[in-house]
């Protein structure tokens, strides 16, 4: 038995839209600390959270993708129950569940994103792609995993996708699509691990692409010359660190045709499925999933 972490709650499942992958990250998770000796239980929080203020836990490993776990809500909860937890804090984890605010700290300390603007009902869509062109990605703010989003390639299509976007929230996004290629940085414990460049047949990086596609590529090494790789391990902790991440977590972002890095987004609790870019990202640092659970469990 492993008795450096006390009882441990894995939180998981929930209610969001990317329920379906959390149950799936929680439960490796779950596994991987059994494995480990660690005296852990999963509690589906979809089905309430008396279990984890009843149940007299050391610690939280939260799992939770999306609204009601990634957004600071757990967090916050967690905070009143004194029970320590996994990954971001409160302010970061709302503040990296909004794309839109996300952006504009970033803009605000000069770190490269690419141009946006709000869409509403009152929206003049021919305005926004004079100012953007195309193609544009049009996103619900305040989801993850790809949800709602939609790449618009002809004018006409923009309103219909900010409606789809629409039925994920009040905020959407419109984001000038960066023609190149796209990376993602895991941030563990304050160290950027090995870039990994992410390539789909589909028009883009989807939710199909992210958790069921087979035809997916994940490419680590990279393929970017060393200076190049380190240099956006550094931009990519910089922009983790400006909206107040913590623990762990995964900084998205493209490279235009110049070599020129674009952030995308933050994701303080990111996969932990057979697809997921996390656990690829450690292996290639030497690190292996039993160890890498551990790892994120000991920031809490």
């Amino acid at each position: 038995m492993n008795t450096n972490f006390g009882k441990v709650a894995v939180l998981l499942g929930g209610t969001s839209s990317e329920r379906e992958v959390s149950l799936i990250s929680g439960q490796a998770v779950l596994d991987s600390l059994l494995r480990s000796g660690v005296d852990a239980v999963g509690i589906d929080t979809a089905q309430g959270v008396a279990p984890l203020i009843q149940g007299h836990f050391d610690r939280a490993f939260i799992i939770l993708h999306g609204r009601g776990g990634e957004d600071g809500t757990m967090q916050g909860l967690l905070e009143l129950l004194k029970i320590p937890y996994t990954g971001t804090r409160m302010l970061g984890s709302a503040l990296a569940m909004d794309k839109y605010r996300t952006k504009l700290i970033w803009h605000s300390l000069g770190l490269p994103t690419p141009e946006s603007v709000l869409l509403t009902a009152n929206t003049d869509f021919a305005q926004v792609v004079a100012q953007l062109g195309l193609p544009i990605m049009v996103k619900p703010a305040l989801e993850g995993s790809s949800v709602g989003i939609t790449k618009v390639i002809h004018p006409d299509h923009l309103q219909t996708a900010w409606q789809l976007a629409s039925q994920y929230g009040a905020t959407v996004l419109a984001e000038r699509y960066i023609v190149g290629s796209e990376y993602t940085a895991t941030i563990l414990d304050g160290q950027a691990l090995p870039l990994i460049k992410l390539e789909t047949p589909r028009d883009f990086y989807d939710y199909e692409a992210k958790y069921k596609d087979s035809q997916t590529s994940y490419i680590c090494p990279c393929g970017l010359s060393p200076v190049q790789e380190q240099a956006i391990q550094t931009l990519a902790k910089q922009a983790f660190e400006a909206v107040d991440a913590r623990g762990w977590g995964r900084v998205d972002l493209r490279c235009d045709e110049t070599g020129q890095p674009w952030l995308l987004e933050v994701n303080t609790v990111p996969g932990m499925t057979d697809h997921s870019l996390v656990p690829m990202a450690a292996k290639a640092a030497g690190i292996n999933f039993d160890q890498l659970v551990l790892r994120i469990l000991a920031t809490a």
